[in-house]
């Protein structure tokens, strides 16, 4: 017997995984389906995803989870009433609006190839600076003024880490190999293929929702070219004020704002699914970056914090309807806006490069642990490491340091070391790391900025696959 019901349904397109899942009005589970596909790391620092075997693992879910909740009698097909997306972010892909064919892998957000760029761009706004001094007719300032200013620039880059003299302003970023700008740069300085492409107007560029979406709908045959603000703010190309692209930012990276997506907000109807997809017809309406849908998910509302614990790291601090600057080495970043009128949230970021990943590498590297559940036993069988510490700097590090020039490192071995030292080690890196985001996260919100409770504690919402390890947590909540 048929059971019709209204559904809703999502897709979280992740940095690992793609998973579909459809909802009852219960906010049940009635049919879901998960994929793994593959990484490529073609250089130390570098990792790419092919485009096209996401879209592939995204129809490879949709399809599964769809003849799951069929076969258990649940009428879909017409009880679907929307489909929301969420994805990994920051990652990139530039492909042909003629032929749909990406020009080149994804650019997967914890790649670091761009660190030269990085250092480029910060030398050319330190030059474009003094020149703009030296060239005013307002401003007239002698060699020691000059010299006095690159002091001041220098202490600027020893102070705040990563050098956010430029676009912090607008975008709310500093300059870091972490953001979608960067990449695309690479991609335009040393693809033959995008630049060739980007002259002929056949370039459409876009985060993995754009990528998604663009497909979804239609792609060659009138796909729908939009990224949401929440991701749209991972660029470092949106102006978090106006919530459009800032063409200060664009004119100085050199980046043609035609290849660029138009920016809507994060619950509306996009565009419906395209013939040739499961769930024809079905609108799109609403996409978040995933660290933002874990946010709204956590419902945390203002002064109001959540850690996700997933391939790294990501904190973010609900600060209400006003950016606030972060003078400790955090990202000021959209949190949603949900809908077109709606007031648009905004929130403090730590991200945390590897957490998760650490735990994969002693699974698939050295061979530690055969499975990443493994790691809490091992772990727990001993009640310190023993002296050796561990920082997964395997792609540098993100908040609050910022530097991509940063190395993995494993010190204090000795023959008394065991795995379970190790493994405790790598549990007490990611505990530390956060300790480090909240830790920032507390001096630049302030005491007006936070929610506690009647015990004037600070309370952290917690979710991603790593939360069920019940000694992180205990190790967390120590720290």
């Amino acid at each position: 017997m048929s059971k019709e019901q209204t559904f809703i349904a999502s897709i979280d397109q992740g940095t690992t995984s793609t998973r579909f899942f459809i909802y009852d009005k219960s906010a049940r589970i009635i049919g879901s389906h998960h994929v793994e596909f593959t990484q490529f790391y073609p250089e130390a620092g570098w990792v790419e995803h092919d485009p096209m075997e996401i879209l592939e693992s995204v129809r490879s879910c949709m399809t599964k989870a769809l003849d799951k909740a069929t076969a258990d009698g649940y009428n879909v097909d017409s009880g679907l009433k929307a489909i929301g997306l969420t994805n990994q972010r920051e990652t990139v892909v530039v492909w042909s609006k003629s032929t749909g064919s990406p020009l080149y892998n994804a650019i997967v957000w914890m790649d670091v190839r761009t660190s030269s760029i990085c250092r480029t761009q910060l030398s050319v706004q330190h030059l474009y600076v003094l020149n703009f001094f030296q060239d005013s007719h307002i401003f007239r300032y002698s060699l020691e003024d000059h010299i006095m200013y690159q002091l001041s620039y220098e202490k600027l880059e020893k102070e705040l880490p990563g050098g956010r003299t430029h676009f912090v302003e607008s975008c709310g970023l500093p300059l870091s190999t972490y953001f979608s700008a960067v990449k695309l740069l690479w991609l335009m300085e040393n693809k033959e293929e995008v630049r060739a492409a980007i002259k002929k107007g056949d370039a459409l560029f876009g985060t993995i929702d754009t990528w998604l979406i663009w497909n979804l709908t239609g792609g060659v045959n009138g796909g729908i070219h939009v990224t949401d603000v929440s991701n749209a703010s991972r660029t470092m190309l949106m102006n978090l004020q106006t919530l459009d692209w800032d063409k200060a930012t664009l004119k100085t990276l050199g980046i043609p704002a035609e290849i660029l997506p138009k920016i809507v907000s994060n619950a509306e109807v996009i565009g419906k699914i395209a013939k040739g997809w499961p769930l024809f017809g079905v609108p799109i309406a609403g996409c978040l970056g995933d660290q933002h849908a874990a946010m709204v998910g956590q419902a945390c509302r203002r002064g109001e914090a959540k850690c996700t614990y997933g391939t790294g790291a990501f904190i973010l601090l609900n600060t209400g309807t006003a950016p606030v600057k972060s003078t400790h080495g955090l990202l000021t970043t959209l949190a949603f806006k949900l809908g077109p009128k709606a007031q648009t949230n905004y929130a403090l970021e730590g991200s945390i490069a590897i957490a998760g990943a650490a735990v994969q590498w002693l699974r698939d590297s050295l061979g530690i642990i055969s499975s990443a559940s493994e790691i809490e036993s091992l772990a727990s069988k001993v009640d310190c490491t023993g002296g050796v510490y561990f920082v997964p700097a395997f792609n540098g590090l993100f908040a609050p340091w910022w530097r991509d020039d940063a190395r993995g490192i494993c010190i204090g071995i000795t023959r008394f070391t065991s795995k379970s030292h190790i493994a405790r080690a790598v549990l007490e890196s990611m505990c530390f790391q956060v300790k480090d985001v909240l830790d920032s996260m507390h001096k630049d919100a302030g005491e007006k900025g936070e929610v506690k409770n009647e015990k004037e504690e600070f309370l952290l919402r917690v979710d991603g696959g790593a939360t069920v390890n019940n000694l992180l947590m205990q190790i967390q909540v120590r720290l």
